[in-house]
């Protein structure tokens, strides 16, 4: 019993106590970016370790697995973007709906204000990018600066503690929310999405059996599990990106059930989820000529995009909200935070890199298009963290 005693203090409490820190996030998913960056240019190892993440279930090169009558994802990759990346998404749409019943968002003031600080941060890289690459062969990378990728982008506001006040913190996660929405939508419209009606149409009837539900006041139960596991499905197969359905899935169900929901699911997707995601999607070789391969249109169209559009478009759109009095600034937030908050999103990693492997087709050009998305996110990262401690050097009550 003494020895289990020791252990208890000299291990699990300190570990526990990590867990249970706000900065552990964005501790954990930068180590694992670093991690997976080494062994995925380590010798022998990095065709392994990039290997690991491709494994196909039966064998073949197919972005999907058909057993028996279901289409499911056939790679492990797949699996974590597209079913383990769902529940994150559910777990940051529940947050979302939270604020917006009762919390900063749920004045109409507040919520607009990361809507169309979102379109501005989205239209803005776009536009650079685009300028840059005008009359070459790369205009159609141009979305791939578009996504502030919501994992890595809270997870250094983590770090950050209370220097970030919760209202941005809430306005960010919005914002970093609504731009992966409309990169999925920019995705399904301009990238060759193949579209299934059929799945379109089954995709709605289970959304409105679980809006029924919910104006009906039907109490939470595995019948909403097995509803959340069919849309899912549908939604994989529709053509639209299954994580939407976690989103989707957030808004259907009983207010009341929120917080239980969000306790039980934090720490296996942020100290679970979240690291294999990060391992998985940052297993990229780096070009023998190193960053000699990125001097070219489209890797600077990309990196302009994301760390200088970013915060231009966003602060510059929720400029306008506030000048016209359209909107309010979150509480307790300077403007000089919220351009901290613009450049914290300018981290691209996720939707960016998938983007990547869409708008290029050699994969040179796609590896060349990823590196330039991690130098700007990286670069966004460091940028974002010294501005914080610069301009807010008495942090912010919470």
């Amino acid at each position: 019993m003494a020895y289990f005693s020791f252990l208890r203090l000299r291990f699990l409490h300190p570990l526990k106590e990590f867990f249970n820190d706000s900065k552990a996030i964005g501790i954990t998913l930068l180590s694992c970016t670093v991690l997976s960056l080494l062994l995925s240019n380590l010798g022998d190892i990095s065709d392994w370790y990039q290997n690991l993440w491709l494994f196909s279930f039966d064998g073949t090169e197919h972005h999907t697995l058909h057993a028996g009558n279901l289409v499911l994802p056939n790679s492990v990759l797949l699996v974590i973007n597209d079913l383990l990346m769902a529940v994150f998404f559910f777990l940051a749409g529940m947050e979302i709906k939270r604020e917006m019943v009762e919390g900063e968002l749920a004045s109409i003031r507040q919520s607009l204000l990361p809507v169309v600080a979102a379109v501005g941060g989205m239209l803005a890289p776009a536009v650079i990018y685009g300028l840059i690459n005008k009359g070459t062969g790369f205009t159609n990378g141009w979305a791939v600066p578009m996504a502030t990728d919501i994992a890595f982008t809270l997870g250094v506001a983590s770090l950050l503690g209370n220097r970030i006040p919760v209202a941005l913190k809430v306005f960010l996660t919005a914002l970093a929310i609504i731009d992966d929405l409309g990169a999925i939508i920019v995705i399904a419209l301009f990238y060759g999405g193949q579209i299934a009606p059929l799945y379109i149409f089954l995709t709605m009837a289970v959304l409105f059996v679980l809006w029924q539900m919910l104006r009906y006041r039907i109490p939470l139960g595995w019948y909403h599990w097995v509803l959340a596991l069919l849309l899912w499905y549908c939604m994989f197969n529709s053509g639209i990106h299954a994580t939407v359905a976690g989103v989707a899935f957030a808004f259907l169900i009983p207010v009341k059930d929120l917080n239980r929901l969000e306790l039980r699911l934090h720490h296996p997707v942020y100290f679970g989820i979240m690291p294999l995601f990060a391992l998985a999607n940052t297993a990229i070789s780096i070009p023998e000529n190193g960053l000699s391969a990125l001097n070219s249109t489209y890797s600077w169209g990309i990196m302009a995009g994301l760390f200088i559009g970013k915060p231009l478009g966003i602060c510059g759109a929720a400029y306008l909200m506030v000048q016209k009095k359209w909107a309010d600034l979150p509480a307790a937030t300077s403007w000089y935070q919220l351009i901290g908050a613009g450049i914290l999103a300018g981290i691209g990693f996720t939707m960016s890199i998938f983007i990547s492997t869409l708008a290029f087709s050699e994969a040179t050009e796609q590896d060349i298009a990823k590196i330039a998305v991690l130098l700007a996110s990286f670069l966004a990262m460091i940028t974002g963290y010294i501005w914080f401690l610069r301009v807010n050097n008495k942090p912010a009550k919470e």
